[in-house]
């Protein structure tokens, strides 16, 4: 029997899954995979948790993006429409290939199609909604 813990890469890999499962963390991840474009903003990220303050949303986000899973992503200068978010938030490559590794990406197709049955979305998230978003993330 080994008493091994595993390697420096496997403990990593855990404690990534365990960051990344965690409640607030993870809503907000499986909100950027149900939006339309993956790339919600944060009143968007905001709406969608209601229980959570819009600070605690915005830390996770901040969090994730420390993590690497998340980026920021900003509409160039003369794209932006007043009125209209253009910082977004979205999965990076890196991002989606640990959830994809990891399984976790599994109910994405299901998330934006429950995505597309909320009939109840404030006037203001639909404006943002569709709203341009940056071509690359």
């Amino acid at each position: 029997m080994s008493t091994e813990l595993g390697t420096a890469e496997e403990m990593e890999s855990r404690e990534l899954v365990h960051f990344v499962t965690q409640q607030t963390r993870f809503s907000l991840i499986n909100n950027i995979l149900q939006h339309p474009d993956q790339l919600p903003s944060m009143y968007e990220l905001e709406e969608l948790n209601p229980s959570v303050s819009d600070a605690t949303v915005y830390k996770h986000i901040q969090k994730l993006i420390d993590a690497g899973m998340v980026n920021e992503v900003a509409l160039d200068a003369d794209e932006r429409r007043q009125g209209y978010p253009w910082k977004f938030y979205g999965l990076t490559t890196e991002g989606r290939k640990f959830l994809d590794d990891h399984n976790l990406l599994a109910a994405e197709e299901t998330l934006q199609q429950i995505y597309e049955t909320i009939t109840d979305k404030p006037e203001k998230m639909v404006k943002y909604e569709n709203a341009p978003r940056p071509t690359e993330s």
